[in-house]
């Protein structure tokens, strides 16, 4: 079967989503990946957006926002994005979320703010690159049971210590995210175009817990900005099926996915 990196990532993100949870997501990756889910075995998910649409499956493609008609126009219900992420959200009601990061260090942490040129300038100072923002990011990060991370898998994404926290992951490790009494329980893994990281049950730090086929442990290890841990029973993830490739991109119908390798 022919499918590319960022194929295999959406659904090793899907797989994570299980039938009957409360689900929120974003826009992007973190949508397509939710309602490949919905599509393919979640069939029951209570989806969210961070804007508030409740119950909406896209027509004519991923939609560019949120806010866009095509996932607003077969929605059950809805409300705002105050409802969504300060009630649903908040009240650690919501069973998982799925965000991207433009930078992630060890402990699941991530920056979409910004990009400082010597990130041991004070951070009040206006940044090299300026981000999109976090968006909800943060309090999906807070607030749900757990969370999803995607991203594409590169040294300068995966730093030993992010620029800017935008949205907490296990903060400095071990026991420290505790201390702020978050609902939300952490990052329960993070999905790239390479692999699938957890969490070390103790020191909180990402370790190797799966890689594609496509991939190699070499390959990832080069590629991420700390001394990646292997787990010791690191394992091939599944390759795709038929039917989970038709299934996802019957939701990418734009080929967002099949034109990037």
């Amino acid at each position: 079967m022919n499918y590319t990196r960022q194929e295999m990532m959406a659904i090793a993100a899907g797989r994570e989503i299980r039938a009957g949870e409360m689900a929120i997501f974003g826009v992007g990756l973190s949508m397509l990946a939710g309602h490949f889910a919905k599509r393919n075995h979640a069939f029951h998910i209570k989806d969210l957006t961070e804007s508030g649409i409740y119950g909406a499956t896209p027509v004519g493609g991923l939609p560019w926002g949120v806010e866009d008609n095509r996932i607003s126009s077969n929605a059950t219900s809805f409300t705002n994005c105050m409802d969504a992420l300060g009630v649903m959200v908040a009240s650690g009601r919501c069973d998982v979320g799925i965000i991207g990061a433009a930078q992630i260090d060890k402990y699941g942490n991530v920056n979409t703010t910004g990009l400082w040129a010597d990130p041991a300038n004070p951070v009040y100072l206006p940044p090299k690159t300026r981000l999109s923002g976090s968006g909800g990011a943060p309090e999906i990060a807070s607030g749900c049971k757990r969370y999803i991370i995607m991203a594409a898998h590169d040294r300068k994404r995966f730093v030993d210590k992010v620029d800017y926290l935008s949205s907490p992951g296990y903060l400095t490790g071990a026991a420290a995210r505790d201390r702020y009494h978050f609902h939300g329980g952490g990052p329960a893994l993070i999905v790239t175009t390479l692999g699938i990281m957890r969490p070390d049950p103790v020191t909180r730090e990402f370790i190797l817990t799966e890689y594609y086929r496509s991939s190699s442990i070499e390959e990832i290890k080069e590629n991420t900005g700390w001394d990646l841990k292997v787990a010791p029973d690191v394992k091939l993830v599944p390759e795709p099926t038929p039917r989970e490739l038709e299934n996802l991109r019957a939701v990418d119908k734009t080929g967002m996915l099949r034109k990037k390798d």
